[in-house]
């Protein structure tokens, strides 16, 4: 008798991944359900699941891959375009990417980055789901 995997992971599993290191355009994931996922560089060290760029969202209530905001009257500084020197699989689970700011504490899990997939039909569920929370 087969047994059930009790937890799916057919939607967060990956079924290809190209990482257009050299490009610098992002990463492009095909899911094994069908669905297709682009994310640009900048989206994803925004993005970043380490508990310090974390720690810092939650404070001033952002959502992963949205760009800090300038504090009113800051004069805004010149900040290099987030691009990864390198990436690296993390086992079977995530890619762990190593920025050009010397940042390299996230490791993006599979299903992590299913969750903040920024394709316009799941931020609109994304932004919806964070409506009913409040």
């Amino acid at each position: 008798m087969p047994l059930l995997d009790p937890t799916p992971r057919l939607a967060i599993d990956p079924k290809s991944v190209q990482v257009h290191l050299t490009a610098g355009t992002g990463i492009d994931i095909e899911w094994k359900d069908g669905h297709r996922s682009h994310y640009t560089f900048q989206f994803l060290r925004d993005a970043c699941p380490c508990a310090l760029c974390d720690d810092e969202r939650t404070k001033v209530r952002r959502m992963p891959g949205e760009p800090p905001q300038v504090a009113p009257g800051a004069l805004p500084m010149f900040k290099a375009a987030a691009k990864p020197v390198s990436v690296e699989q993390v086992g079977k689970y995530a890619l762990r990417f190593h920025w050009n700011d010397n940042h390299d504490l996230g490791i993006y899990s599979w299903a992590y980055l299913r969750e903040v997939c920024p394709c316009g039909e799941c931020s609109g569920m994304q932004k919806s789901e964070v409506r009913r929370q409040k």
